[in-house]
């Protein structure tokens, strides 16, 4: 057994097809076959169903495959786990995100990151919490930057800071008008959410305490994909949403008339950084905690420098 060998599966597995797997691995098909063949030998698992076509893993083939991709994400990381021993960050950062932090907080520190390391590939993709964990687990993602606890006993959390959460409301919502509103007093027949797989979205069923309640509103069924989304829509029509500090940041001075700020104890949900807990890199962790940390400042309207901390 060899890395080529579990490579070959891999690429198999990803085009469904021997030829263009052979194609992607710059070697022909024979060869390509006659590999795996002599892999699928030594382990005693027949890996790929050649009967179907597409080609298709068995089920056993499913579990060998994963582990081959572990095998060589651990493998392709050993060179640069060697150069950052001596100080240097090099290869490559596969970064996952979700989608309520990522168009907010990816340009405060994103580039200036990158800047002091130049010879760092970034790759950075969206994805919701759940998609983000099984990506740390299979290696195919590096780091995750997500809303946590996250109680996955393989993966570590680095914790970053807390964001408060609040109320972004209509002028036509009725609301009382004193300056902090308790959860209890949205009306939840108005309230608008994000659709299912957005941890927000069940940070705002506890918060308001939807779970214990059986709603038939016709409003309940409007669900976004993103908090822009939310905000354009109770802009144009009516309702009220709950939305994360740095969400804040990008709205005009009309729109922050619209923002209503919670009772203590404030909302809030716990920023951090995930990583399989056998993730090796150290030295790149600490460099991207520190450079998130060091831009969650921000100057509010009267122009006082503020912590995004609770």
């Amino acid at each position: 057994m060899n890395l080529q060998q579990l490579e070959y599966i891999i690429a198999v597995d990803n085009y469904r097809h021997f030829a263009k797997a052979a194609a992607k691995c710059h070697v022909t098909q024979p060869t390509l076959s006659m590999m795996i063949f002599k892999l699928e030998d030594e382990l005693g698992v027949k890996i790929f169903d050649r009967k179907k076509q597409p080609v298709t893993p068995t089920r056993e083939g499913e579990e060998i495959i994963k582990r081959a991709k572990r095998i060589i994400a651990e493998t392709s990381r050993l060179t640069e786990f060697a150069k950052e021993l001596k100080g240097e960050i090099t290869g490559e950062l596969h970064l996952g995100v979700i989608p309520t932090l990522a168009p907010y907080l990816l340009p405060m520190f994103l580039t200036p990151f990158a800047e002091k390391h130049p010879q760092l590939k970034i790759f950075i993709k969206e994805m919701v919490t759940d998609e983000i964990i099984v990506k740390l687990k299979t290696g195919d993602l590096d780091i995750g930057l997500l809303a946590t606890p996250l109680n996955e006993p393989k993966i570590d959390e680095h914790h970053l800071f807390y964001e408060e959460l609040f109320a972004y409301a209509s002028q036509s919502e009725k609301l009382p008008k004193k300056k902090y509103l308790l959860p209890k007093e949205i009306d939840l027949n108005h309230l608008w959410l994000l659709e299912e797989g957005h941890c927000l979205r069940n940070q705002v069923y506890n918060l308001c305490e939807l779970k214990k309640l059986k709603l038939e509103s016709e409003n309940l069924h409007y669900e976004a994909g993103s908090i822009e989304t939310l905000i354009n829509m109770i802009d144009r029509h009516q309702g009220i949403t709950i939305i994360p500090h740095l969400a804040m940041l990008n709205l005009k001075p009309a729109q922050k008339r619209n923002i209503r700020e919670f009772a203590r104890p404030k909302p809030v949900r716990e920023i951090a950084l995930a990583v399989s807990n056998s993730f090796p890199r150290k030295k790149l962790l600490q460099q991207l905690m520190h450079e998130i940390k060091s831009k969650i400042s921000f100057e509010d309207d009267a122009g006082k420098k503020n912590v995004l901390d609770i």
